[in-house]
């Protein structure tokens, strides 16, 4: 009964129940793969980043809860999750996290030496993130980083030879990158409006607080830019009309984000960022179809 009870726990503390969380890194990681192989990438590659963005969101999410404990006692939304609860220690969440990080890396060294390369600078940037809220004042950028690294990585896996460079990742990539860094900057500034008000009581630094009262302007600034440079950066690589009709249906999706988040209300801005992941799969889905199509 004692061991069911601490697996729940371990499962809560991984978000296992809420798995928008991987979504979003998943779907910018695999039309990234689908772009880089030119249609479908092999079971292998689709195997390797899909249990690797889950394995790394995951432990992501240990070394997060480890890094807020202190600030998420103070936050309703986040007051229960089992670090700060006491439910878990910290050895505990640092051993599952590393434990996740370390499989993930052995799926990382099936690929090739420029992916085992980027993945040392993604696992930098997934660990510098929890401490940037402290100094950062839009930290979502730094999230926005390591959440897109899978995008490079998969460049790198599907194009790349045996040699430890980076010359295998496009500049096309790196763009890609940047435009997907917009777009976790909206769902992440989305996310922040629903604590601002706990957030500015105990000094943490967010986008949503940065912002002001230029928030929702400001995401749909930034819905816009990934958009358009995703789209300018596929039409670039080939892809056609099903793409773009991919990143339409991702446009009308944020058109309906901003019904959700004008008022600035919390229950808005949450859905609207527990959603986001559609937007992805709408990009996504443009990428498979447009390439299958050809």
């Amino acid at each position: 009964m004692i061991a069911a009870r601490r697996f729940h726990l371990y499962l809560d503390l991984i978000r296992w129940d809420r798995p928008a969380g991987w979504l979003l890194l998943l779907w910018p990681t695999l039309a990234a793969l689908w772009i880089a192989a030119d249609g479908f990438p092999g079971l292998h590659l689709i195997a390797v980043f899909t249990l690797g963005t889950v394995l790394m969101r995951s432990a992501g999410c240990c070394i997060n809860d480890v890094a807020d404990r202190e600030f998420d006692r103070h936050v309703k939304r986040t007051a229960q999750r089992p670090i700060t609860s006491g439910a878990l220690g910290v050895p505990d969440a640092l051993g599952v996290g590393a434990a996740l990080a370390f499989v993930s890396f052995l799926l990382v060294l099936t690929t090739n030496p420029p992916t085992i390369l980027l993945s040392f600078f993604g696992l930098a940037v997934t660990l510098v993130y929890p401490y940037a809220k402290r100094f950062v004042s839009m930290p979502q950028a730094v999230l926005g980083v390591a959440f897109s690294f899978g995008i490079p990585m998969a460049f790198a896996a599907a194009q790349g030879g045996q040699e430890w460079t980076f010359a295998a990742v496009p500049p096309q990539a790196w763009w890609l990158l940047v435009g997907n860094l917009f777009w976790v900057l909206a769902y992440d500034t989305e996310y922040a409006m629903v604590d601002r008000d706990d957030d500015l009581k105990i000094g943490i630094k967010t986008s949503a607080i940065t912002l002001g009262r230029f928030d929702v302007a400001g995401i749909m600034a930034f819905y816009g830019l990934f958009l358009a440079i995703w789209a300018v950066v596929g039409v670039s690589l080939g892809l056609g009309a099903w793409f773009l009709l991919g990143i339409a249906a991702a446009a009308a999706q944020a058109l309906w984000h901003w019904s959700l988040i004008r008022d600035r209300g919390r229950e808005g801005c949450f859905r609207a960022f527990r959603v986001n992941h559609w937007v992805g799969l709408a990009v996504f889905a443009g990428v498979v179809v447009d390439l299958a199509m050809r």
